[in-house]
């Protein structure tokens, strides 16, 4: 069974999301703020935060930081805000999933399955790619180049295992938007650009794995 933590200062909101948690199987704990959600990450092995942005003593783009830094699980983040600089701020910290307010509880738990069936899918594949200077531990989510450790948001390596999984395949951008952020995205392909982009020149001199396909998206390649 699945455990999710809760996170947010409206007693309501908590109220409603934990009920509709219990109703589709999960166990689900409360926080009522940032700083309590950080102590019971690290004391509890969640699958999965969901997370407001908007709360006292530690917003939740800075509790997801930090969580991420605890554990390497999914968070979803609510908020009541709609701008787009807010959900690519959100991707870039390694948010899964971003749900506005005021929100469907059946559409936010629909959100949850999809981003736990992602996080198991990927426990349960051990695969790592090394051509000698740039090795990529899919099950370990850790890139190395040239022996030194890349230091990679958790959405870039979501990103960068799914083109490696896909080798020599031309991957649109909305399949990358609808499967490394796990839903139909509505709005632009910058989400996808801006993260090629920043992954590339991590990637330093492999960033030419990653190949621009014209009028379509990307894919990796092998070097010569």
């Amino acid at each position: 069974m699945a455990k999710i933590l809760i996170v947010d200062d409206e007693e309501n909101i908590r109220e409603v999301v934990k009920e509709y948690a219990q109703r589709n199987g999960y166990e689900a704990d409360e926080a009522e703020d940032g700083m309590q959600a950080l102590d019971m990450v690290e004391k509890t092995a969640y699958d999965c935060v969901i997370l407001d942005v908007m709360m006292p003593k530690l917003d939740g783009f800075s509790a997801c930081k930090q969580i991420k830094k605890i554990r390497n699980i999914p968070v979803i983040m609510l908020s009541a805000r709609q701008e787009e600089y807010d959900k690519l701020f959100g991707f870039e910290l390694g948010v899964d999933d971003y749900v506005v307010k005021p929100f469907s509880p059946k559409e936010l738990m629909a959100r949850v399955k999809v981003v736990l069936d992602r996080s198991h899918k990927q426990d349960h594949e051990i695969l790592k790619y090394d051509n000698g200077g740039l090795v990529i531990d899919i099950d370990g989510r850790s890139v190395s180049v040239d022996g030194e450790k890349a230091d990679l948001t958790p959405k870039e390596i979501d990103l960068l295992i799914f083109m490696v999984q896909h080798e020599n395949v031309a991957l649109s951008r909305s399949k990358l938007l609808e499967e490394v952020w796990d839903y139909d995205y509505f709005g632009d392909d910058r989400t996808v650009d801006t993260h090629v982009k920043m992954l590339r020149h991590n990637l330093g001199k492999y960033r030419d794995h990653i190949v621009t396909v014209r009028g379509m998206g990307y894919k990796f390649e092998k070097l010569a």
